[in-house]
């Protein structure tokens, strides 16, 4: 299977460049507003993008309806698409407790996707919720109120043209592929997927090459980064666990590099980076266009 699971993506919103991965720009959260950070690597080549949605790099509330206009334009301008924003999982949660909670987590990522909608971004990634580590709520209970909160997300998003994206963190109360793949197929609608992290999942233990493999046709997108097992990492290609030239072989025959996300994490030189992450993965057999 290839590409042509991704109807929602590239294909329908014209962002389709022959094996050109994704980009995050998670590297400049602290240094540089989004639109920023991606005028500068498009000057490095790049084109597709996925963007963490966090203050100040870029947060709904804080963008004014002219700024979302001129961002706009400025993508328009250079060529740029932005693939994905990242709701992200450290403030909000669909499965607290706490009903107002989870309002207020559906109003953030409602303003995500009302962003995207104005970026012409085609997925939005969320978390699907966490649980408190000690005295935990049950896990029927807590599944139970993600999916309540799923709800009300779902129609805005479907409303939208947006497509939900499911992402592994270690911290959520679904780790796993196993755990994810799970509630994509209770939900059952093409609006919903999973983003696979390959280095969250091998810092818990999991096989990113068995697990996309198996698991593929509940993905949209992958993100690519390595990590130790001892320490959490998003770590340059080649310094930790992940076996990049298997994992390349079932990216070829699964998702395509189309759909893989560069995530690697460093705050110094990010540019030299992402350079050096391509030339790595091509020395280990990926296929990548210049």
């Amino acid at each position: 299977m290839t590409e042509t699971l991704f109807s929602i993506g590239e294909e329908q919103r014209g962002c389709l460049q022959v094996n050109q991965m994704i980009i995050n720009t998670f590297s400049y959260l602290w240094s540089s507003t989004a639109i920023d950070a991606i005028a500068e690597l498009v000057d490095n080549g790049y084109k597709t993008f996925e963007v963490p949605v966090s203050s100040p790099h870029c947060w709904p509330d804080e963008i004014s309806g002219s700024e979302r206009t001129a961002t706009h334009a400025r993508l328009n301008e250079y060529g740029a698409k932005i693939r994905s924003l990242n709701a992200g999982g450290y403030d909000v949660n669909l499965a607290s407790p706490g009903a107002n909670m989870r309002r207020k987590s559906i109003e953030h990522i409602k303003s995500v996707i009302d962003l995207a909608a104005a970026w012409d971004v085609p997925e939005v990634v969320i978390s699907p919720g966490t649980r408190r580590p000690m005295i935990s709520p049950s896990l029927e209970k807590t599944y139970g109120w993600m999916y309540e909160s799923l709800e009300n997300l779902l129609p805005l998003a479907k409303q939208a043209g947006t497509r939900l994206l499911f992402e592994n963190t270690p911290y959520c109360f679904t780790p796993t592929i196993q755990d994810l793949a799970g509630v994509v197929s209770t939900i059952n609608d093409e609006a919903v997927k999973i983003v696979y992290d390959v280095a969250n999942a091998a810092y818990i233990g999991e096989d990113p090459v068995d697990s996309l493999l198996s698991y593929h046709e509940s993905i949209g997108l992958v993100h690519i980064s390595d990590t130790g097992t001892e320490t959490w990492g998003h770590d340059p290609i080649g310094t930790g666990v992940i076996d990049w030239n298997g994992l390349g072989n079932v990216v070829r025959e699964t998702c395509g590099v189309n759909n893989v996300v560069l995530e690697i994490i460093r705050e110094d030189n990010p540019v030299q980076e992402f350079k050096k992450a391509m030339q790595d993965l091509r020395n280990q057999g990926w296929e990548l266009g210049t």
